[in-house]
């Protein structure tokens, strides 16, 4: 664990932005049946098999993110990632009243996920 106040900083943030990840692929394990439908219909070819990769990939990327090994590699597939995944579950523009809500909550979140992100990835370079 880090000493000082950046690196402990840095490993908080790591931590958090990566575990949040983790937490949600685990969580995408419980739901991969729902998921699979939603993407289907939206179009995903082969959407289980893109369900699962997606999944690893946010376990896979998130652990490596708070373990710092090959931040910027990490940080980037997310972000990648998050480019691909925000406008298929947080397609605010084709609901109304509350859904409209949280589905541009869950977009800005992403959006702003990505800014973590590639400021991760600055600081990694």
């Amino acid at each position: 664990m880090p000493v000082d106040l950046p690196s402990t900083l840095l490993f908080l943030g790591r931590l958090l932005l990566g575990g949040g990840f983790v937490f949600a692929g685990l969580r995408n394990i419980q739901n991969a049946a729902f998921l699979t439908q939603l993407m289907a219909a939206r179009g995903v070819p082969q959407a289980r098999l893109a369900l699962w990769a997606g999944i690893v990939l946010q376990i896979v990327a998130g652990a490596l993110v708070i373990a710092g090994l090959w931040t910027a590699i990490a940080a980037a597939v997310l972000v990648v990632f998050l480019i691909a995944a925000t406008p298929m579950f947080h397609n605010f523009w084709d609901h109304q009243g509350p859904d409209r809500a949280s589905r541009i909550n869950g977009f800005v979140g992403n959006v702003a996920l990505s800014g973590g992100f590639l400021t991760l990835i600055a600081q990694s370079v």
